[in-house]
């Protein structure tokens, strides 16, 4: 009685530490599966699916107007967070229509600037008083910035600011050499351009200024690039004309030379 009793324990136990050796056997495969696709992962860099281990990137969301505020804080690696989102509207813009690019180059955040044009930051865009960030850097001296939108984007030479001036023009106008060399140098700009009241870069910077050396070297750069001193303004009055008349010796002679 007591051996068939034992015989009868036997036959209960033996699925149940069957049952307990294949739930092992299956965790123990579980994890070393689990392993040999993290370390495949690891080695060719490929991403883990979601059938696969559970280790995977999700792309950070972040709220409208986080990078305007990244880009005011002059926060670089809060703004290569924001880029990093593909999703994100790179050209947003605030209340003025200013986008990220235009307050970067306001501020002349140099490296910020140059990470919002490789992802993509349109140049051209422009904000209420029609500046644009390529008219901007142009206009007020950014010359970095200038030179890395010239050498990575296409400006649009047909947008012009709220005087109707392209690039080139403030650029003279403002005594900013080197930039009126870089745009020279990139050939796009209307060299000849007249904005609302028939001024070119020529006839601005004899008419609007002090004609001391730094603008008569940039008259020089004009004519030697080919810029046309006949040209008259809205009142009828040349780049000469304007030399004559304000007694600008210097540059009477060089408008004379060609």
């Amino acid at each position: 009685m007591k051996r068939n009793y034992w015989i009868l324990v036997a036959a209960c136990l033996i699925p149940v530490i069957a049952g307990c050796q294949q739930q092992a056997t299956t965790n123990s495969s579980e994890k070393e599966r689990q392993t040999m696709t993290k370390a495949r992962s690891e080695q060719t860099n490929e991403p883990i699916s979601s059938t696969q281990e559970s280790i995977s990137d999700t792309t950070a969301h972040f709220a409208a107007g986080s990078l305007l505020e990244a880009v005011s804080n002059n926060n670089l690696v809060s703004v290569q967070a924001i880029l990093k989102s593909s999703d994100y509207p790179i050209n947003e813009t605030n209340n003025q229509g200013e986008s990220p690019l235009l307050i970067a180059t306001h501020k002349n955040y140099i490296e910020i600037a140059k990470a919002l044009i490789d992802a993509g930051a349109d140049i051209n865009q422009q904000d209420h008083l029609s500046d644009s960030s390529y008219l901007y850097a142009s206009a007020q001296g950014k010359t970095e910035i200038l030179k890395y939108m010239l050498d990575k984007s296409n400006p649009d030479q047909q947008k012009v600011n709220r005087f109707g001036g392209n690039a080139l023009i403030p650029a003279a106008e403002k005594g900013h050499l080197a930039n009126v060399k870089l745009l020279l140098q990139d050939g796009q700009v209307n060299i000849n351009h007249q904005n609302n009241y028939g001024y070119t870069a020529l006839i601005e910077a004899v008419a609007l200024r002090d004609g001391s050396s730094v603008y008569q070297e940039i008259i020089t750069e004009l004519l030697n690039a080919g810029a046309d001193k006949s040209l008259r303004d809205n009142t009828g009055t040349t780049a000469e004309d304007y030399a004559k008349s304000l007694g600008y010796s210097e540059m009477q002679e060089i408008l004379a030379a060609y």
